[in-house]
């Protein structure tokens, strides 16, 4: 299963979509500061989340959603 996923920066109030095959040690990894695209704009809240049964999928959601 693969996933995309929304965050909100409770600092800037921007968004970022990303995609990852394991949601929760990737948000883990977003809270502890570990992603350089949203290290600085911490703390971070997951908004919504989408499923994906191939990363073929997972890839077309996450473009669709970044437009």
């Amino acid at each position: 299963m693969f996933y995309i996923y929304i965050l909100k920066s409770i600092k800037d109030a921007g968004f970022y979509i990303g995609r990852t095959n394991n949601l929760e040690r990737r948000f883990k990894e977003h809270r502890q500061g570990k992603v350089s695209s949203t290290k600085s704009r911490r703390p971070l809240v997951l908004v919504k989340t989408f499923e994906a049964n191939t990363i073929e999928e997972s890839v077309r959601l996450e473009k669709e959603w970044k437009k």
